[in-house]
């Protein structure tokens, strides 16, 4: 939600925010001030925030691979769709061989395939739909890792494939979840203003499509919920916007970026 909050109100605009204006904002969907000091922490940590003081008080601005992660969620969020009409039949296939000690490389490189839109084909071989560039993927790792791109060809199943790679069942429940949340004439009516419900919103619906690997619209069944809930994303931030950065305009306390001028 911290991400949500980032790209929707602070991404471009070359500033650092207090934590009391994180606390105030989380504060809304039922976050404690603990919680939000916690996980401000905890992204300092990661890189994913830097921290600069400002006389006694402390403030949070992003950082390059926090930049990285707004720029892919905005092309996600607004840019690629959800679904791919494209007209060819190209696929990534990464294969990779990690020992079995490497529980924790294992886990990153299978939670950053998935990101990527991978399903696994069998062990220690997935695919994704059209071209990847799997750089960012498997860098830093250390893994052994082969890329190739491909197209199917006989006797080759796609339809039998993309079931047994990807939980097709399981993800169109989850469009559908998300539709039955917010397509209606009155959503979230638990939540105390319209920027609570755009934080809501869009954290729900980048948790749901960094799970969708975005298949070809030709292996999908014909009543596949995504752009219908798509729809209703984009309507409803939209609906939101105008109190929602009303709201974020009275409780932003933000100073200049000093690396700003540096990016």
């Amino acid at each position: 939600m911290i991400l949500t909050f980032l790209g929707d109100h602070v991404y471009g605009r070359g500033v650092c925010v207090s934590s009391r204006s994180f606390i105030d904002a989380f504060g809304k969907v039922g976050i404690s001030e603990e919680a939000t000091r916690s996980t401000l922490t905890r992204m300092v940590r990661r890189g994913l925030l830097r921290r600069q003081r400002s006389g006694r008080r402390m403030f949070f601005g992003l950082t390059p691979t926090s930049v990285e992660v707004l720029k892919d969620g905005e092309r996600r969020l607004w840019h690629s769709g959800v679904v791919n009409d494209a007209d060819e039949d190209r696929w990534t296939l990464i294969g990779f061989s990690l020992p079995e000690s490497w529980q924790r490389q294992r886990h990153e490189l299978r939670s950053r395939l998935v990101w990527a839109g991978f399903g696994p084909l069998q062990n220690g071989l997935w695919i994704a739909p059209g071209e990847v560039d799997a750089t960012g993927v498997i860098e830093d790792l250390g893994a052994n890792v082969k890329v190739f791109a491909a197209e199917p060809r006989r006797p080759t199943d796609m339809q039998t494939l993309v079931g047994e790679a990807y939980d097709l069942a399981g993800l169109g429940e989850r469009y559908r979840g998300f539709l039955g949340r917010w397509d209606r004439a009155d959503p979230a009516p638990e939540a105390p203003d319209d920027l609570a419900r755009s934080l809501m919103l869009l954290t729900g619906w980048l948790q749901l499509i960094r799970t969708d690997p975005r298949l070809p619209l030709r292996y999908l069944p014909h009543d596949w919920p995504a752009e219908k809930a798509q729809r209703v994303c984009h309507t409803l931030h939209e609906r939101f916007r105008p109190e929602a950065e009303r709201i974020v305009a009275g409780l932003l306390d933000t100073v200049p970026d000093e690396s700003w001028a540096e990016r």
